[in-house]
């Protein structure tokens, strides 16, 4: 491995870059698919895509002007975010919608800069939202998940090789972007199997009068225009 001086990576972020070959790229979603899609990577996989969709909500909240409380990230993938406020209204429905729309909507933002040629930003802008989750974490294993990943993030931009880099940042847009489809379909079999469901999208339901089903459309409909949009830019 080699280091990247602060002055070269500061301009690899801000340059555009050609793309890699679409060898690579294909190979990095092949990988993402494999992680998500496998019954024995999946139960640790899946903690990444629980911190993107705690976050969603921890960021959701700050921006329509609610009081942040705490993030928890448990070993069982299971996660919580606390925030005070307004016991109803658009922003506790924004803030409890954004959970299962941030992993797909992320890996489309990822997937928006790495297709105009800017995998640095893709990498810094991920390694910031991992270092402002870290501080709201309240719990040690979920504060331990996002310095994991946040490490793994900061080794790839200090000292990983393009090829590396280029690998990394593709595998994590992809795998956003699949990783936000299958909690969508877990969200719903959880759904049938409870009596009384207490999921996000049961939640809305009490809150909007909207049906918890469609919610559950809704959150499947982002996640599949996400990856069809973002497979156009980083394919074709």
């Amino acid at each position: 491995m080699h280091t990247t001086p602060p002055g070269q990576w500061w301009h690899q972020v801000i340059t555009a870059a050609p793309p890699p070959s679409r060898v690579l790229v294909l190979a990095t979603c092949v990988a993402a698919l494999v992680l998500v899609g496998s019954r024995r990577l999946w139960p640790l996989t899946r903690t990444v895509v629980t911190i993107a969709h705690e976050g969603g909500h921890a960021l959701v909240a700050l921006a329509v002007g609610r009081r942040l409380e705490g993030v928890r990230v448990h070993r069982s993938t299971a996660g919580l975010t606390v925030s005070a406020g307004q016991a109803s209204g658009p922003g506790i429905v924004a803030t409890a919608a954004a959970g299962y729309l941030a992993p797909p909507l992320l890996g489309l933002g990822a997937a928006a800069l790495l297709a105009a040629g800017y995998l640095a930003a893709a990498l810094l802008l991920s390694l910031v939202l991992l270092a402002g989750l870290a501080v709201m974490i309240r719990n040690a294993y979920g504060l331990a998940a996002v310095i994991t990943v946040a490490a793994a993030v900061a080794l790839v931009i200090w000292r990983g090789v393009p090829l590396l880099q280029a690998t990394f940042g593709y595998a994590m847009a992809w795998f956003l972007l699949l990783g936000g489809i299958r909690p969508v379909l877990e969200l719903q079999q959880a759904r049938r199997r409870s009596r009384r469901p207490r999921t996000d999208a049961d939640q809305l339901a009490r809150l909007t009068g909207v049906p918890g089903g469609a919610w559950v459309a809704l959150f499947a409909l982002v996640a599949g225009g996400a990856l069809t949009l973002s497979t156009v830019w980083l394919v074709f």
